[in-house]
C-alpha cells in the first residue's frame, strides 16, 4: 500500500482498531505517523520497543498501604487520561516480555487496571527483510492488528519532501533520478545505502554545513566544495554520491520568460532561491519579451509575485522598465498587482534620505 492510501485508510478506521505498518527501514513510518497525528489534530507518544524493558511499559512497584503496585509511566497515563496516538516503533525488534506487554496494550487496550481513552489510537511499526534482526510476533498479537505493507512511491516522498522544506535541488534530483531514492534489493552487509530518511539527513547537514544544493547553485557561491562527495557517501552511500555530486557541478540554471509568465506556480520555489543577479537578468528577459505582447491578468500577476522576490532596488527599476516599454494595457495590469509595494519603497527611501 502507498503512503497516500495508507494515510487515507487508516483516518478512516475506529480509534480502538489498531494498526501495524510493515516495511524496510529508513521509509518514514515515524514521519508518516507524526503526519496522521497533524491531520487528527492528535499528539503522537512515539516510544521505540527495541531501547525498553519490561518496566519502561508496566512501570516500577510500589508499596502503598503495605501493598505491592506497579506504579504506572507517564506517557501510558496520559494516554488513558486523553486522546493520543500511541505509537510503538520497532515492534519486532523488541524482547518477547516487552512484546507481551504490548500485547495487553492492544488486545485489552489497558495494563494494570489503567484503561486508554477511548479516542487513543495505538500505532506500532516493524522493519521486514532478513537484514535486520527482529523477534518473531504472536500470531495472536499479529491478528489483533489492522496489517499493511508500507510501498512508498517517489510521488509520496516528493510530496511529503516539499511539505518537510527538504532542499529544492534534492528533490529535483530524486524527481529526475527517482532510481536513487532508495535501494532495491539484497543489501551487502556493511555498505551504505540510500533512503528516503537518508536524503531527509543529508539535506540537513548539507544546510548546516553552509552546502546546501541550493546555496550552491542559486546563490553564486561557485565550484561544489571539496568535502562535498565524502559527506555525501556517509548518507547515501558512493553510487548515489557519485551521481548527486556530478548532478550539483553540472547543474545549469536555464530559464525563459515562459517559465515565470505561465508556470509561476509550478517553478516558484527555485525562482525564489535565484540570487539577485540571476533574477534581474530574468526579470530584463521578461520586459523585453512582454513588449509587445499583451500579458494577460494572470501573466501579470505571475511577473509581479516573481518581481516581489527582488531586492527593492531591481522591483522598482522592473517598474520604470514596464513603463518604459509604452505597452499601456500591460502597463494598467502589472500597476494592479505591484504599484502599492513600489510605492511603499520609495516613501521609505526618500524619508531615509
Amino acid at each position: 500500500m502507498n503512503i497516500k492510501t495508507f494515510v487515507e485508510v487508516i483516518g478512516k478506521l475506529p480509534p480502538h482498531i489498531a494498526v501495524l505498518a510493515k516495511g524496510p527501514t529508513g521509509i518514514g513510518k515515524s514521519h508518516i505517523v507524526q503526519q496522521i497525528g497533524r491531520e487528527l489534530n492528535m499528539t503522537v507518544i512515539d516510544r521505540r520497543l527495541s531501547q525498553m524493558t519490561e518496566g519502561d511499559i508496566i512501570g516500577l512497584p510500589e508499596l502503598t498501604d503495605g501493598v505491592t503496585r506497579f506504579a504506572p509511566v507517564d506517557w501510558f497515563i496520559r494516554a488513558c487520561n486523553d486522546p493520543v496516538i500511541l505509537f510503538f516503533d520497532e515492534l519486532n525488534r523488541a524482547t518477547i516480555e516487552v512484546q507481551q506487554c504490548a500485547f495487553q496494550i492492544v488486545l485489552d487496550r489497558e495494563l494494570n487496571g489503567h484503561k486508554l481513552h477511548p479516542e487513543t489510537r495505538v500505532y506500532a511499526a516493524v522493519n521486514e527483510g532478513s537484514e535486520y534482526q527482529v523477534t518473531e510476533m504472536d500470531p495472536a498479537l499479529l491478528r489483533r492488528f489492522f496489517v499493511t505493507s508500507l510501498e512508498p512511491t517517489t510521488d509520496d516522498w516528493l510530496r511529503w519532501a516539499k511539505g518537510a522544506n527538504v532542499d529544492s535541488v534534492i528533490i529535483e534530483f530524486i524527481k529526475k533520478y527517482p532510481s536513487h531514492l532508495r535501494h532495491v534489493g539484497e543489501l551487502q552487509p556493511g555498505k551504505v545505502y540510500p533512503n528516503p530518511a537518508s536524503w531527509d539527513r543529508l539535506g540537513q547537514s548539507l544546510k548546516h554545513s553552509d552546502m546546501s544544493p541550493q546555496k550552491i547553485i542559486f546563490e553564486g557561491v561557485g565550484a561544489v566544495p571539496d568535502i562535498f562527495y565524502p559527506m555525501c557517501t556517509g548518507f547515501i552511500g558512493s553510487e548515489t554520491a557519485i551521481a548527486f555530486t556530478d548532478y550539483i557541478r553540472n547543474y545549469e540554471i536555464k530559464f525563459s520568460p515562459e517559465d515565470v509568465l505561465d508556470k509561476w506556480e509550478e517553478n516558484k520555489e527555485t525562482l525564489t532561491s535565484l540570487s539577485n543577479d540571476k533574477k534581474n537578468d530574468l526579470i530584463s528577459q521578461i520586459v523585453a519579451y512582454s513588449k509587445n505582447l499583451s500579458l494577460s491578468v494572470q501573466q501579470a500577476e505571475n511577473i509581479c509575485s516573481f518581481a516581489k522576490t527582488c531586492s527593492d532596488e531591481i522591483l522598482v527599476n522592473f517598474m520604470n522598465s514596464i513603463m518604459e516599454t509604452k505597452n499601456i494595457p500591460n502597463i494598467r495590469k502589472v500597476h494592479k498587482f505591484i504599484s502599492k509595494k513600489v510605492v511603499e519603497i520609495v516613501n521609505l527611501a526618500q524619508s531615509q534620505s
